[in-house]
């Protein structure tokens, strides 16, 4: 029976992955950009103006909705593509480029989805933000000031959502894109270096031909 060789498979199915990960990113990114736009971010603004978004500007529910749906989606395929790195097990300095700027992107689009968990300024949001927390606290010794950090001194107030939108739609929202492009970038360059290292194999691989063809051409 003929062994099939996934390697290349799975490093193509990596590839597309990574180009719907970066469009993941491009509409997360479009659509906080529009959201910005109308957004409050202070404790009692924050829940109105999303409020305000998506029941008065015109496609702001549908805005809204795209928004919180890439950033899920960015998750999933994010984790999706880390697996599948992991079993092609390439040795290549492009394909562990790819490798590290997967793993870094998935920790961003993780922590984009924790970031948001009080920007919004919810019911839901508040108190399993507050939940967790109480989780940090626990850590011994840099718990407390992890805590204060975040929040901006220990309780929930428009400091912790002014500093948690900074976080979302700044920093950790740049690094996004930014590691999306390198992480398909790398992959394509990884995939075009293969192509031209099995284009060489294949034109100085040496023929066995038969004797008799030989004789032939003599």
């Amino acid at each position: 029976m003929q062994k099939i060789n996934l390697t290349p498979i799975l490093s193509r199915l990596t590839t597309l992955l990574a180009v719907a990960t970066l469009t993941i990113v491009a509409i997360a990114a479009g659509t906080g950009i529009l959201l910005a736009l109308y957004y409050e971010p202070t404790a009692g603004g924050a829940y109105n103006s999303i409020r305000n978004i998506v029941t008065h500007i015109p496609n702001g529910s549908l805005i809204f909705s795209l928004h919180g749906i890439a950033g899920n989606s960015l998750v999933v395929v994010a984790l999706l593509q880390i697996v599948l790195m992991f079993l092609s097990r390439d040795q290549s300095s492009n394909w562990f480029t790819g490798w590290v700027s997967g793993i870094f992107l998935t920790l961003s689009a993780i922590a984009l989805g924790w970031t948001a968990m009080v920007i919004d300024w919810s019911q839901v949001g508040y108190w399993r933000f507050k939940l967790e927390l109480g989780t940090l606290a626990a850590v011994p010794l840099i718990g407390d000031r992890i805590v204060d950090f975040i929040t901006g001194g220990g309780a929930i107030n428009t400091i912790t959502v002014q500093r948690l939108y900074v976080f979302h739609s700044y920093i950790l929202a740049i690094a996004a894109v930014i590691l999306a492009i390198v992480h398909l970038g790398s992959l394509l360059w990884h995939e075009r270096s293969q192509s031209l290292t099995d284009d060489s194999a294949d034109v100085e691989e040496p023929t066995n031909g038969d004797p008799l063809d030989t004789l032939t051409a003599c």
